[in-house]
């Protein structure tokens, strides 16, 4: 497998890293400055004492490489570019910035944080009000899917920060229900993922309605170039904090591959799995709804537990399965890529792409949400004769070898 590129191999990195060098040549060297001060605790970083204790709280200790760079020049009011890979603690990251230089004596939305999809905003609003329960902070998500009314007497009570997807946000605001007076700070969550499902247009619109004078944090695994051009017309001289792609790893997460010739074979060599799978927390992402369903009835005949999830389902669905999965009263969790990014379950350790994803960019966000913060997990890819070629791209994009996969993988995990 390793060695030179099979015919038609799509993912070209010479290709991605001249583009990368292009944008920031040009006048990038003037535009971006990047910022290298590394702040080993959180106590260092001269936050509010609330702040701190809702961090330590929340149970972070040593703040991750992205925190001990990124909080402290958010803080300052910069505008930031910081990428590191999914699980590294970027969400911890800006809901710091965002919460010591909220004025929480006025109840005005001054933060507004988008991201791609409701499972992330919920997972956002969720850490920014653990990270902010001592410090009184008022956090609403706007999402699609749920009661319009609703989000309009919320905002209208009075709230310090909304965290939202963009098709409703921007409803909030044309309806004016959502203010945009106050609002100093914004934020953009997994910007790639952003780009590519489309929101171009709609973040353009909603910022044109915000202040001009607003700080601005754009946050992403992977920065393809296009979330760098959209950072030119936003940002005002971005600090930029960059992981390079070839620091992406995933460490800590093992990774295997099983050899399937063909498609049919996987669902037996799923089941093989199946008990080992219920020891512990499990994920499995295919590439399409009607997969979760097939895929969940097939285990379900079989008499194994499974939850599902996908973008069809109608959201309060989808929070009652994912509290299930929370709690561990159901183990393994078989979901779209939609919901790799929302998915921020302590313990799960092992995941497994019965699909390899469409793309290589995709694979961290899903494995990357085993294993968080250094913590151990495998993750298992079902490799069909047609997926040769795609194992081989998400080796060379992050840099690693996925061997075979050995027959003791109880014992991994």
């Amino acid at each position: 497998m390793a060695g030179l590129a099979p015919e038609g191999s799509q993912f070209d990195a010479r290709q991605f890293d001249n583009r990368m060098s292009e944008l920031l040549s040009t006048d990038g060297q003037d535009f971006f400055t990047s910022y290298d001060e590394v702040y080993d605790s959180f106590d260092a970083m001269g936050l509010l004492e609330n702040l701190l204790r809702g961090i330590y709280a929340y149970g972070f200790e040593k703040p991750s490489a992205i925190q001990q760079r990124g909080i402290v020049p958010f803080c300052k009011g910069l505008d930031v570019i910081q990428q590191a890979q999914s699980g590294t603690g970027k969400t911890a990251t800006f809901c710091s910035g965002v919460l010591q230089q909220l004025d929480y004596d006025v109840i005005q939305c001054q933060a507004l944080v988008l991201a791609p999809t409701r499972e992330l905003a919920q997972q956002i609003e969720k850490v920014m009000r653990a990270l902010g329960d001592y410090l009184g902070v008022k956090v609403h998500a706007c999402v699609g899917g749920t009661s319009v009314r609703e989000d309009q007497r919320i905002l209208q009570s009075g709230v310090h920060v909304v965290v939202g997807t963009p098709g409703r946000v921007f409803d909030m605001l044309r309806r004016q229900s959502l203010r945009p007076d106050y609002i100093k700070m914004f934020v953009l969550d997994e910007a790639d993922e952003m780009l590519s499902r489309g929101f171009k247009d709609q973040i353009y619109d909603i910022f044109q309605l915000l202040p001009s004078k607003i700080q601005v944090g754009v946050f992403s695994a992977t920065m393809p170039p296009e979330a760098l051009e959209i950072t030119r017309k936003f940002m005002n001289k971005p600090v930029r904090i960059l992981v390079k792609r070839d620091e992406l790893t995933l460490e800590g997460i093992k990774q295997f591959h099983v050899n399937v010739d063909k498609e049919e074979w996987k669902l037996e060599t799923l089941c093989d799995l199946y008990e080992t799978l219920a020891i512990t927390q499990s994920v499995i992402f295919v590439n399409t709804r009607r997969k979760v369903d097939w895929l969940t009835d097939k285990m379900r005949s079989r008499d194994h537990t499974v939850s599902a999830t996908h973008g069809d389902m109608d959201q309060n669905t989808r929070d009652i399965i994912m509290r299930e999965f929370r709690s561990g009263s159901s183990r393994v969790l078989i979901t779209t890529d939609l919901l790799a990014r929302g998915i921020d379950v302590q313990q799960v350790s092992l995941v497994i792409n019965y699909d390899l994803p469409t793309q290589p960019e995709n694979y961290l966000h899903r494995i990357g949400r085993s294993g968080r913060f250094g913590r151990k997990g495998v993750a298992i890819n079902f490799v069909t004769k047609d997926d040769e070629r795609m194992l081989f791209d998400i080796q060379k994009f992050y840099n690693v070898v996925i061997e075979e996969l050995p027959s003791n993988v109880a014992d991994l995990l």
